[in-house]
């Protein structure tokens, strides 16, 4: 058995009642990410995980550039180099007239803008959630898996703490400072959002997602090479991926903003069934190929686009007083690719930055809380708005089978593209209406 895989002992129980500095609701990347950046930083943390390690977490699987700094900063970047993993080193864009521009990175930049890795969500955040769980109890903090959030507790517009049940007994804590990192649906957001009576979920900002792993995929047998995502004609304006993780293993799924689903009348099962079977293309890489039983998942991608006369934050309230939202719980999903574990570590590292240990020490504060979301957004804001912009586009399948076709030929559109896959730090150029008008048309 891999070290990844064994379980992970988190020690004894806290007693009911029993007050930290931070609690933090969710283990995924981000929750552990931010409980291994508060551990670091002194904090008396509490991490309450529903589920109990290692386990699966349905996603695309592939963690960009944007996440290895902060996975490097939290001291996993090591760990993660030493296990098995499916090195990225391009992509692959698919138009919906069929044409391919197959994106590369030469061998000497692959380590250098760090594309980043495809392994399974069930490995990676098993490495992270293990290492969270050392730094914790080693600053003498408590983590509990098995638990499950049944009240956010608010006074007087402060949160104070939470309540739950682990193994039938009921727990209630407290903490100045509440962080959620509980996904899509986290209970910590929920209580945010209706606290100010604002809306949890915009399906024109929430994508339904749908994932199967498979074997035998034609073109996806080594440990290193391109990540596909590909807009099909009969899927637009959804997309389908795939990507490999490794041993011949693939992640394969397809995706769909909910209102165009709504609107379309479709499912995304069957969706996917018809482009591995019926697709003149894919059902070619497909003929050899078998699925891994019971392996097909669903779930909710909540995007960081913009949205038009917000209630009050973009891209939606993620914070109060002595409360903070993180990753998807923050509603910070990349409208285009579908990426959230880089966006989630990055918001779990603003929010270690944004809570002081003696500041804060009566509670976490409704203008810090502020602070906290003004500066989230205008980190991401620039980034979340492109991908929107280069989501809507993808409606358009002209436009998009032009786009593809230019960056077939074109060395800088498709150094471009890289970019905003691999580094997220080169987009400029997407936003200069005068430089894409260049670059597409001379």
């Amino acid at each position: 058995m891999l070290e990844w895989e064994l379980p992970i002992d988190s020690g004894t129980v806290p007693e009911d009642g029993a007050s930290f500095d931070v609690i933090i609701v969710g283990g995924g990347p981000g929750g552990s990410a931010a409980a291994a950046y508060m551990a670091m930083g002194g904090a008396n943390v509490l991490l309450l995980e529903k589920a109990i390690y290692p386990r699966d977490k349905t996603c695309g699987d592939a963690v960009g550039g944007k996440s290895l700094k902060h996975v490097e900063e939290i001291g996993v970047k090591a760990v993660l180099e030493k296990t098995n993993h499916f090195r990225v080193d391009g992509i692959i864009f698919g138009a919906p007239n069929g044409k391919e521009v197959r994106i590369s990175l030469p061998e000497d930049e692959v380590e250098n803008r760090e594309a980043g890795y495809s392994l399974p969500r069930k490995q990676f955040d098993s490495l992270l959630f293990r290492n969270a769980n050392e730094k914790v109890l080693e600053a003498g903090g408590s983590v509990i898996q098995n638990f499950t959030v049944k009240e956010v507790h608010i006074e007087d517009g402060v949160v104070t703490g939470i309540s739950g049940i682990h193994e039938k007994n009921s727990y209630h804590f407290t903490a100045p400072l509440t962080i959620g990192a509980g996904g899509y649906n986290c209970p910590v957001a929920r209580a945010v959002v209706a606290h100010h009576d604002e809306p949890m979920v915009d399906k024109k900002h929430y994508c339904g997602a749908y994932r199967e792993y498979w074997t035998g995929v034609e073109g996806c047998e080594d440990w290193k090479g391109a990540i596909e995502i590909h807009f099909i004609e009969g899927v637009v304006p959804g997309y389908f991926w795939i990507f490999p993780v490794g041993n011949g293993v693939v992640n394969v799924g397809i995706g769909m903003v909910i209102a165009e689903m709504d609107k379309q009348k479709v499912k995304l099962r069957g969706l996917q069934d018809w482009v591995i079977n019926e697709d003149v293309k894919f059902s070619k890489r497909f003929a050899n190929a078998k699925m891994v039983e019971k392996s097909g998942k669903g779930w909710q991608l909540p995007f960081g686009s913009p949205r038009k006369n917000a209630p009050s934050f973009q891209p939606r309230r993620a914070a109060m007083a002595g409360a903070m939202c993180i990753g998807d719980a923050a509603s910070l999903v990349d409208p285009f690719t579908g990426e959230g574990i880089g966006n989630a570590l990055l918001s779990a590292k603003m929010a270690s930055d944004a809570f002081d240990l003696k500041k804060h020490k009566a509670g976490f504060t409704t203008e810090s809380a502020e602070e906290y979301q003004n500066k989230l957004w205008k980190e991401l804001s620039a980034e979340l708005t492109n991908s929107y912009k280069l989501q809507r586009l993808v409606k358009r399948k002209r436009l998009m089978n032009f786009f593809i076709g230019k960056a077939v030929k074109k060395v800088e559109l498709q150094r471009a593209l890289t970019d905003m896959i691999a580094s997220k730090e080169a987009q400029g150029q997407f936003h200069s209406k005068w430089w894409m008008i260049k670059t597409l048309l001379f």
